[in-house]
């Protein structure tokens, strides 16, 4: 597997079995197995921003979305997808047919995806939104199940 991949690692780790049907208890058991306060998540985000500035990640497209696949689903990744997103306003509406587990970075004032802060966001399968980042800039990471995602 490609060192970059090997980045997301304890992001995929963290997510491995995840059941995001229930967006609170997944969050809840996703911030157990990857605090995003505590010292390995800052590690990890600041190797994020580091692949960021150096055009690996987030690489195609403009702000408000700047956007990249990381990798396809495969064992490897534990069938996630990976993509990452840098944004600061509103991005293309889609569905999740299998839910979207999303670890958010802040990377300048006080940013909320889909009104929450920075750390993870679960939507559950089957739903939809316009992915929204206000009151700031930030990285995400999608992960999605089995890569599964329809933009409408």
């Amino acid at each position: 597997m490609s060192q970059l991949i090997e980045s997301f690692r304890p992001l995929l780790d963290a997510a491995r079995g995840v059941d995001p049907s229930q967006p609170s208890a997944a969050v809840r058991e996703l911030s157990k197995r990857f605090d995003p306060a505590g010292p390995a998540a800052a590690k990890l985000n600041a190797r994020l921003r580091e692949l960021l500035d150096a055009g690996e990640i987030a690489n195609r497209g403009a702000l408000p979305v700047k956007y990249g696949r990381v990798c396809k689903a495969t064992p490897e990744s534990a069938e996630f997808s990976i993509d990452v997103v840098h944004m600061n306003g509103a991005g293309p509406e889609h569905r999740h047919p299998k839910g979207e587990l999303n670890y958010c970075v802040a990377l300048d004032g006080q940013p909320t995806f889909m009104g929450q802060p920075a750390g993870w966001v679960v939507e559950p399968p089957g739903s939809q939104h316009v992915p929204s980042v206000a009151g700031g800039t930030m990285l995400i990471v999608y992960l999605l199940p089995e890569g599964r995602i329809e933009f409408l």
